[in-house]
């Protein structure tokens, strides 16, 4: 059994973060998505750092074959798991934004999109759990970067309609210094406790300038 189980960890694909292949059939779909299914409910009970690829398969009745034909490594199905949740942030941030038209609503925009995170996340322990995983994990900080840099990018836009006169290099900065601050408003927030967290999104919220194209 210990050879057999040292074969299998020799065979392992070496570990990417990637998904090997998004299926297109419908039973390649659903095995897909069953796999994610499961390893979402492990990580609200047990937390990524004890996700095993064999609780996986025992859980979702598959075959380590059939698993890692979809997912070389656990790093692959959380990055799945973070990407997904990440296209909610997204819509989020875009939501509040496509609506502002000067300052006071720009701040306004950003105090919502600080409560749905932080609503999001309170609601969502697999989720937090994966956010905060993809902050210790090497393979998966680039997942982090890139969401960081969309948010910024979709504030940076928001910020040249406003101040079209300053220098875009400028306002850039602004804006991903901004949604950075945001982002650890909210990781803060939720390491307390929800009385307290609501507090610290709160103080967070006032601490906003009333205008910030005006900062820099």
């Amino acid at each position: 059994m210990a050879e057999e189980v040292a074969a299998r960890r020799r065979r392992q694909p070496k570990p990417t973060g990637q998904p090997r292949r998004i299926p297109q059939q419908k039973r390649g779909r659903e095995r897909f998505e069953k796999i994610l299914s499961v390893a979402l409910a492990l990580i609200e009970k047990n937390g990524s750092d004890a996700l095993k690829m064999s609780e996986i398969v025992e859980q979702a009745e598959l075959s380590f074959g059939a698993l890692y034909q979809y997912f070389p490594d656990k790093s692959s199905i959380i990055r799945t798991l973070a990407e997904r949740f990440n296209e909610q942030g997204r819509a989020c941030v875009e939501a509040e934004l496509a609506g502002v038209t000067d300052a006071a609503a720009l701040r306004l925009a950003l105090c919502n999109i600080a409560d749905q995170y932080y609503t999001f996340f309170r609601h969502e322990p697999a989720m937090r759990d994966i956010w905060v995983a993809t902050q210790a994990d090497r393979l998966l900080q680039q997942i982090d970067a890139e969401d960081m840099e969309f948010h910024a990018q979709a504030l940076l836009s928001v910020l040249v309609r406003l101040e079209p006169e300053r220098s875009k290099g400028e306002l850039l900065a602004i804006a991903r210094l901004t949604m950075q601050l945001l982002a650890a408003a909210v990781r803060y927030a939720i390491s307390l406790d929800d009385v307290e967290g609501r507090s610290a999104i709160a103080l967070y919220q006032r601490m906003l300038p009333a205008d910030i194209t005006r900062l820099g």
